[in-house]
Formats: C-alpha cells, structure tokens, sequence
C-alpha cells in the first residue's frame, strides 16, 4: 500500500463548551489549519445530547473555505431529521464542498438516543430498518429522475417534489457506522463504507472479512466498501501514557471512566512512535481511512494536539511501503 492510498482525518471540537468565550471565526481557522497541517479529512459529529455546532451547519461553514480536505459526518443520525429534507441538505452540501463529501451514518446508541428520538418524533424501534430505508430514499432522490414516490416497511411517501441533485452523480458516499454482525451484512452489501470503532485491530480485522464476504454476496466488487476507524488518539509524553487525560475525556463524554469505554473504543496514545505503531497496526489489518478523535476539551488543547497528530501522519506514511 502506497501512502496515497492512507487517508487521516480529524473530528472537529463543536460541543459548546469547547468554544468558551471565543468568536465564531475561530470554527473557519481550524478549518484552514486542519488543511494546512496536510490532513485528508475533517468530520463533524451529531447529536442532541448536549450543546453543539449543529453537524451539517459546520461542515457548509467549512466547505466554503476548505480547497482539499474531504468534509465527514461522523456519524450522522438520519432520524433526528426528516428524511426528504435531509436529503435536500446533503445534496446542497456536497455542491458546497465540491463532492468531497462522505455522509456516514448511524441508528443510535441504546441507553443514549432514545431520548434524540423521542423529541425527533421518531420510532426508537426498527430503527436500523428505517436507516436502510432513509439511504436508500437519498439515493433515489439524489439521482433525479427516479420514482416521486418511496414505499418501504418504514417510511412511506407520494408525490415528492423533485429536489437539487448532488455535486457527482448518484451523491456522496454512505458509510454504515456500526459493529454488529447485522450491520457488517448491511455494510457489505449496501453501503459505500465501514466506519466502526474496535477495541483491538484483530477484531477490526475479523469485522472486515464480514463485510466483505456481504459485499461478495452482493454481487458488489471487490474494493465496493472503503474500510475506516473511528478512534481516539492522544499524542503525549506524559509517564502515564495519556491515561489520566483520556479518563477526564472518556468521563465528560460518556460518564464512564476510560476502563469501561476502552473494552469498547478503540484508542491510541503515548507518544508519537506509540501512537504511530498503534495505528499502523489497524493499517495492517485492513483500515485505509482513520478518523481520528482527538481526546481533549479544550481548544487550546486541541491545537497543540492537530501538530503531534500530524507527526504521526508523517511516521504511518514513512513505513507504508510495508502495509500490505
């Protein structure tokens, strides 16, 4: 594998309290220099929980001062939108950024987004049905001249007025963010990409070999879905690795210490050669697109952590003459 064919990218900070007392203009100059550090790509995350920069509203603020960089949901819940209306803005979004867009996409964490469903009015149950359904409704709109109508187990819709199209034809890329056997099936067999986020690169490894065999099944082509981690990294020469850090991180996030969230996460921190190693090891395993979250709060924090992270972009490209 050629560092060409290795992309990193960085989710963006949008919780509100990461942007305490600072102007809005600051969002577009994190823009520019997650471009001009060399990064491939910048995501957004969405959610209801909490105070955030709405997903879709930053990434058009960015794809209006972006010239390179790929712009990402990471991830996207279609059910807090209605799904023509989603439709429309995704297709506006990817003329903004030019068809560098990639709509990764999500149903919800038990225990968390019933809550995001409720005030959505959506059903909580058949929810990964009604994902299926919505991509596929984006699809048929995006193409233009297909069917006015959608009638699936789910959603149900006549007369849909004719909407704008997508930058490239057929629309951006749909990744399926998820780990479960179902969802690797479905990733296979549907979607243009796999963004989960495994503990160890083993498990990321035997996730793959599920998709792929869905995607065989299919019919799809080999290469039809592009393998990508979501993972936390941490850059730091603290003697403990990081961990205190990630723990304040994983605790503000989520509630839960980094023990509990890391048997599920997956996680690479310590220093730039730690981290470099880590993440070459999913390289290895089959990744070929790292999302990469970084673990603080702060912006302050988080601009130290983009030129750390970019050494380490520099190390995976260094050795990729020996991925396979």
């Amino acid at each position: 594998m050629t560092a060409r064919e290795l992309r990193v990218g960085v989710v963006a900070l949008l919780a509100a309290d990461q942007w305490p007392g600072t102007e809005p203009g600051q969002l577009v100059r994190m823009v520019r220099t997650v471009e001009d550090l060399g990064f491939d790509s910048l995501w957004a995350n969405d959610s209801l929980i909490g105070p955030r920069i709405e997903a879709l509203t930053f990434l058009a603020a960015a794809a209006a001062v972006a010239e390179r960089v790929t712009l990402g949901t990471a991830a996207l819940l279609p059910a807090l939108r209605r799904p023509v209306q989603a439709a429309q803005a995704l297709a506006s979004l990817d003329r903004l950024a030019q068809g560098r867009l990639v709509v990764a996409v999500g149903a919800g964490f038990p225990g968390v987004s019933e809550a995001e469903y409720a005030v959505s009015e959506v059903s909580w149950r058949r929810r990964s049905r009604r994902l299926d359904e919505t991509v596929a409704l984006w699809r048929q709109l995006w193409a233009g001249a297909g069917p006015r109508s959608f009638h699936g187990d789910t959603i149900i819709l006549t007369d849909i007025p004719a909407g704008i199209t997508p930058f490239n034809p057929g629309g951006p890329p749909v990744w399926l963010a998820g780990d479960t056997p179902r969802a690797r099936a479905r990733a296979g067999s549907a979607y243009d990409g796999w963004l989960p986020y495994p503990p160890t690169p083993s498990g990321f490894a035997a996730g793959l070999g599920d998709v792929r065999a869905a995607a065989e099944l299919a019919g799809r082509p080999a290469g039809a879905v592009t393998p990508a981690l979501f993972v936390t990294v941490l850059v730091t020469d603290s003697p403990d690795g990081g961990r205190a850090e990630l723990d304040r991180f994983t605790t503000a996030t989520y509630g839960f210490p980094l023990a509990a969230v890391e048997s599920l996460q997956a996680f690479a921190a310590g220093s730039a050669e730690v981290v470099a190693a880590k993440l070459a090891s999913y390289v290895e395993a089959g990744v070929r697109h790292l999302v990469c979250r970084i673990g603080v709060l702060t912006q302050d924090a988080f601009q130290v952590q983009l030129r750390r992270l970019r050494d380490v972009k520099e190390r995976l490209e260094e050795s990729s003459h020996a991925y396979p």
